[in-house]
């Protein structure tokens, strides 16, 4: 089973998150401070553990630089987080330093596994087949979807799961507008879960690394009111 970094100070919510998640069959490593939790991830246990599960209110260093410094070292290890406040600021914020999901604590058992369960499934290496295996160079990008990686002129660029299956299913249908609502089932598999924060801070941070001119996008167009628009101009 998945082995889960659960990074959380307080210790009857650490306690608790930490035997539901055993009592479904995922090892679990605990830390109660952002410095904790990196030295295991440059440690011995950094080789097992498959995903974090990160609180923004940690003592010391906060959840927020736990997050940028996890997503420097790592592009592709999941990160769902918790805020206990469901603070818009601190939802984006926390999704714009490098997060896939987040969690609103009190969390409950079913929507923490659901959560996990669904990063984990985008971490699977899949191909979202389209109408070619490789788009054509688009003025410098190049997207193979059979190999799954992407280039910017000839560089390549790293991408965490999430923004690479969002980046997938844009380019599947090129010219074609998706809604936010349709981006969080494909990608998030949130049915009912998720809200639109998580596409739009995802897609910002696509457009940073595709995009030479991110505020003025050439290939992530939106189309206000509707969604995004996988296209360049």
């Amino acid at each position: 089973m998945p082995h889960v970094l659960l990074i959380e100070d307080d210790v009857s919510v650490r306690d608790g998150m930490e035997l539901v998640l055993r009592r479904h069959g995922y090892g679990v490593d605990t830390a109660a401070t952002g410095e904790e939790a990196l030295a295991l991830l440059a440690g011995e246990a950094g080789g097992r553990i498959e995903i974090a599960v990160l609180d923004l209110m940690l003592p010391g260093m906060d959840g927020f630089e736990v997050c940028r410094r996890i997503r420097a070292r790592s592009a592709t290890l999941p990160i769902v987080m918790l805020t206990a406040r469901g603070d818009d600021a601190d939802i984006v914020t926390g999704l714009e330093a490098g997060a896939d999901d987040y969690v609103v604590k009190p969390v409950t058992a079913p929507v923490l596994k659901a959560r996990i369960r669904a990063a984990l499934r985008r971490a699977e290496p899949s191909v979202r087949q389209g109408p070619r295996d490789e788009l054509p160079d688009l003025a410098g990008l190049v997207i193979d979807r059979a190999g799954l990686t992407v280039t910017r002129d000839g560089v390549p660029v790293p991408l965490p799961p999430t923004e690479l299956r969002l980046l997938l299913e844009l380019s599947a249908a090129p010219g074609r507008v998706l809604s936010r609502e349709q981006l969080l089932e494909s990608v998030w598999d949130h049915s009912f879960l998720g809200d639109s924060r998580l596409v739009d801070a995802a897609v910002g941070r696509l457009r940073a690394k595709i995009e030479h001119v991110p505020s003025a996008p050439r290939y992530i167009q939106t189309v206000r009111g509707f969604g995004y628009r996988f296209g360049p101009l």
